[in-house]
């Protein structure tokens, strides 16, 4: 705690003088100050048929991104706050080279929701200004769009794969001069000029070299949209039931914060951030997502980030007593030493809510309320905590889970009836429990996760039929000194070790879980029942696993030192309580004999 303590008396002393800082207050237009009643963010699908608020987002966007990069507010600068180039933003100094993002930390959820809400009020500034040049004639009715104008979030539990505007290079809106075809501001982002080496060091390969961000890009540096919307449908049953079984089942926040919660996290491997970061490796493979340190400047970021937050909402409303505890952040940030350990007061850097330079904490960045927004699922304003924990568990079940079984309708049947039913009442679910240190491979990788043969290519291993899900690991350099230590490589294999003396001598791990349900269900008739004694012989016989980078390279699963793989079962009573109950998930077991003698599996008398 020492540690934290100088830490925080140094950021304090840094902006002692600091007298303009930008004040993150969100938007605020819309606000009822009375009751509470805030505007939603709402989800894109729905978003881009909302007419003058569609045209204000996407042109306040494309004014966002026109703004020079030297600019504190451009659009380089706020994303580049996420990762490279790793430097002081709004005079909060850094001593570490590396990004001010939290990740695999308990502030994961609560240092992300001030950084959308910077993004959020500026592009609300950005639509009063654009509002207020339309025709007399539609001035009005804009500028009413423009006072409660809130970005859209991406459902990607719901629609996993991307949402149609994101992709286009160009699109229709109606801008104040009339109907024009624009240049996309969502399909990416376009440098200008391109970043320098000091930037964006060339050992970190072509993504250092890409003029704009690229989504699963091929050879050549083009955007693969296509592949990586196939990849997203091959993992989309699974995410959705790992979301909702995330937030039915985990009411504590430390687990449910972070992949790299150690202490006491039993067999519950899953995560928000864990659920995160697999969206960022199928969107990016390869491309500014999948990179923690360039994943801010793709536009696709803030629909994934406003859905992190909004998943993060909905778990604070039906949860509200569970919060930030103190935990070691191994891996540290610009401005926290690796081995700090982190609590609901330490500084969310570098995020001030007012203009003398007070940083938000956890503790002040807890409620979406003092932001200005909320989302469909939370309204929080008229009820008390009760009904808000009862309502919320009621539209969380609407959306994921609307018929009260416990295993997910078929996506077919989703694609084409979204109120399709669900097939299966099973009372045995079986994961797949994932847990590896996040530099094994010193680059970020997936661990693709087959029932039945592995295809010969590893360029089909994303879309296999015999696919269960992928598990992503999205490794970033620790933080290091910037006095001892360059631009840290973020892909270069030959150069990406930390000189960091100061990290923690324990190599940090990553947890993640992958549900099995769905694909045992695909086996139909070939599995007459989910019990244990049928289900683990089959998983004994054909589960299997492989192993591959961002570059789409094969790696052998000997290679991931200290990779632990085991499958855990439990029972689970289905939906009970009227429309607001959950399920009732029990304790989970470890099912040796499914993974036994696999390379890569956890060993015999190894617990979790």
């Amino acid at each position: 705690m020492a540690n934290q303590n100088l830490i925080s008396v140094a950021i304090v002393l840094c902006l002692a003088s600091l007298t303009n800082a930008v004040a993150i207050i969100g938007s605020q237009g819309g606000v009822n100050t009375a009751t509470g009643q805030r505007p939603f963010r709402q989800e894109i699908s729905t978003f881009k048929d909302s007419g003058p608020a569609f045209d204000l987002y996407i042109l306040s966007l494309q004014q966002f991104q026109q703004q020079n990069q030297s600019a504190l507010l451009s659009y380089y600068q706020v994303g580049g706050i996420h990762g490279h180039p790793y430097i002081a933003w709004d005079g909060v100094q850094g001593s570490y080279q590396t990004g001010y993002c939290t990740h695999s930390s308990i502030l994961f959820p609560s240092w992300h929701r001030p950084y959308v809400a910077l993004f959020e009020q500026i592009m609300w500034n950005n639509a009063q200004q654009i509002a207020a040049t339309y025709p007399t004639a539609q001035r009005s009715q804009y500028q009413a769009a423009a006072t409660t104008l809130r970005i859209p979030y991406w459902d990607w539990a719901l629609n996993t794969t991307m949402p149609d505007p994101v992709n286009s290079p160009m699109i229709s809106v109606n801008s104040p001069h009339g109907v024009m075809n624009i240049v996309n501001p969502l399909c990416n982002y376009t440098f200008h000029p391109q970043p320098s080496a000091a930037d964006f060091p060339p050992s970190d390969g072509m993504i250092a070299e890409y003029h704009s961000t690229v989504r699963y890009p091929s050879s050549s540096g083009r955007s693969q949209p296509g592949l990586a919307n196939l990849q997203l449908e091959a993992n989309a049953q699974a995410i959705q039931d790992a979301t909702y079984q995330l937030i039915a089942d985990q009411s504590n926040y430390a687990p449910f914060s972070n992949t790299g919660y150690t202490d006491g996290r039993g067999g519950s491997y899953n995560s928000l951030e864990n659920m995160h970061n697999a969206i960022h490796s199928l969107v990016g493979n390869g491309g500014h997502m999948s990179y923690i340190p360039y994943a801010g400047f793709d536009p696709i970021f803030w629909l994934h980030h406003a859905n992190v937050d909004r998943l993060f909402a909905i778990w604070q409303a039906i949860y509200p007593h569970s919060y930030t505890t103190a935990e070691t952040n191994a891996e540290g940030t610009f401005t926290n030493a690796p081995g700090e350990v982190e609590d609901a007061n330490t500084p969310l850097t570098p995020f001030h809510s007012d203009s003398v330079g007070t940083l938000y904490t956890s503790a002040t960045a807890r409620s979406t309320c003092s932001f200005g927004y909320t989302y469909p699922e939370v309204v929080d304003w008229g009820v008390n905590a009760s009904q808000l924990a009862s309502n919320t568990r009621a539209a969380l079940n609407n959306l994921y889970n609307p018929t009260g079984s416990i295993s997910t309708r078929s996506l077919s049947n989703k694609r084409d009836n979204h109120t399709a039913s669900y097939t299966n009442t099973t009372e045995h679910q079986y994961y797949i429990n994932i847990r590896v240190p996040r530099a094994a491979l010193t680059r970020p990788f997936f661990i693709h996760f087959f029932l039945g043969p592995v295809p010969s290519t590893p360029l089909a291993w994303s879309f296999a039929p015999s696919l269960i899900a992928s598990q992503s690991i999205l490794y970033y350099p620790p933080a290091s000194a910037i006095s001892s230590a360059p631009n840290t490589s973020t892909t270069n294999t030959n150069n990406n070790t930390s000189t960091n003396n100061n990290a923690p001598p324990d190599r940090p791990l990553s947890y993640g879980q992958i549900p099995l349900n769905h694909a045992l269900l695909r086996r139909g008739e070939d599995l007459p029942s989910l019990d244990p004694d049928t289900v683990v012989p089959v998983l004994a016989k054909g589960l299997r696993w492989a192993v591959q980078d961002f570059e789409d390279e094969a790696v052998a699963t000997g290679d991931v030192a200290g990779l632990k793989v085991f499958v855990v079962g439990r029972v689970v009573e289905g939906r009970g309580g009227g429309e607001d109950g959950f399920p009732g998930y029990g304790a989970y077991r470890i099912y040796r004999a499914a993974t036994r003698g696999k390379v890569g599996a956890l060993p015999d008398g190894e617990g979790w």
